[in-house]
């Protein structure tokens, strides 16, 4: 059982930053590809980014693609989404989520169904 626990998120301004933090607990960690989706008032879940398991990798959707960033510091069970020139359209809740078996399926990285567990959301609020 994996539990992850997002933190960072608050409100900013446009063109501010943001550093969110998923920290996880109970599994495996370095055999973890971790995600992070989005959901925004009355839209659907999207993906944002993923790292890799072993962290050489990462993806990202083409409308966060040069502002943000995934990282992941195996010592520490935590991932990172640097978060920068953020917009107004990035106002959203966001979720970390963890794919515990990711070589079985590499490409479905962006498939919210892919993930096994899922934190409980940070709130990014950007104004403009």
């Amino acid at each position: 059982q994996v539990q992850l626990v997002e933190s960072g998120g608050g409100l900013a301004q446009a063109g501010d930053s943001l550093r969110l933090s998923c920290a996880s607990s109970g599994g495996a960690f370095s055999t973890i590809s971790v995600g992070w989706f989005r959901q925004a008032p009355g839209r659907e879940r999207d993906f944002v980014a993923r790292v890799s398991w072993l962290g050489g990798s990462a993806d990202y959707a083409d409308s966060v693609k040069g502002r943000f960033a995934i990282s992941r510091d195996n010592a520490k069970n935590t991932v990172y989404l640097q978060m920068n020139s953020l917009e107004s359209q990035d106002t959203a809740v966001y979720y970390c989520a963890a794919d515990t078996s990711p070589y079985a399926h590499p490409d479905d990285y962006a498939r919210s169904e892919a993930y096994d567990y899922w934190g409980q959301g940070t709130r990014v609020t950007v104004s403009s």
